[in-house]
C-alpha cells in the first residue's frame, strides 16, 4: 500500500498547470526585466547596432566590432521575458536616422535566399499583420540564441529559422535568418 501511495504521489496531478518556461538571464545571472534596456552581446565578440549604408530606411541590424552597440528593449507578448516565448525587440532610444519609422525589429526578405533583420516592425498586436516582428530567445549551450518562429498567429505560414549573421558585400555582418545560429548574452545597459 505504501509503495502504491508513493507511486501515485510522484505522478503529476491530472489537470495540473504546465510549468512556465525559464526566465532569460543576463550575464550576471539576473532575470531580464521588462523595464530595463539591454545590450545583446554576441558571444564571439562585437555588439549589435543598426546602419543605413545606402542612406535609406529601414535600418539594418548588424554586428559591429568597434562600437558599444545600441541598448535594446525586449517586449514579450505577455508576462516575463522567458525562453521559447514570442517577443518583440526594439531600439531602446529613438533613432532619428529614420524619422517616423518604427524602431521594432522585423524580418525583411531581401531575396529568395536572404532574409535580413531591419527596423520598421510592429510592436505588439499579435497576428498576421505583425508576424514578421516576433522573435524568441532559446537556450543555446552556455548562452542563448535568437530564433524567428512565431506562435502569435497559428494560421499564418512562415519559416522557422535561427538568427545568425550574413557577411554582406561591404563586409557588414548583417543579422539574418540562417541555418547557423550565433550565441548571444544579455548585458543590462
Amino acid at each position: 500500500v505504501l509503495l502504491l501511495l508513493f507511486a501515485l504521489s510522484s505522478q503529476p496531478l491530472l489537470g495540473s498547470a504546465k510549468a512556465s518556461p525559464d526566465q532569460v538571464l543576463d550575464i550576471l545571472g539576473k532575470k531580464l526585466r521588462l523595464d530595463a534596456d539591454y545590450y545583446i552581446v554576441p558571444a564571439n565578440g562585437g555588439n549589435i547596432d543598426v546602419v543605413n549604408t545606402d542612406e535609406t530606411c529601414p535600418l539594418h541590424v548588424v554586428i559591429v566590432k568597434h562600437s558599444q552597440g545600441l541598448p535594446l528593449r525586449i517586449a514579450p507578448v505577455k508576462g516575463a521575458i522567458r525562453v521559447s516565448t514570442d517577443l518583440n525587440i526594439m531600439l531602446a532610444n529613438y533613432d532619428n536616422r529614420c524619422p517616423n519609422r518604427s524602431v521594432v525589429w522585423k524580418i525583411d526578405p531581401f531575396s529568395k535566399e536572404e532574409t535580413f533583420l531591419t527596423t520598421g516592425g510592429i510592436l505588439g498586436h499579435p497576428g498576421s499583420n505583425s508576424i514578421h516582428s516576433w522573435f524568441k530567445i532559446e537556450k543555446y549551450d552556455d548562452a542563448y540564441k535568437l530564433v524567428y518562429c512565431p506562435n502569435v498567429c497559428p494560421s499564418c505560414k512562415h519559416v522557422c529559422k535561427d538568427v545568425g549573421y550574413y557577411r554582406y558585400k561591404n563586409m557588414e555582418m548583417r543579422l539574418a535568418l540562417t541555418n547557423v545560429p550565433f550565441k548571444v548574452k544579455f548585458q543590462e545597459a
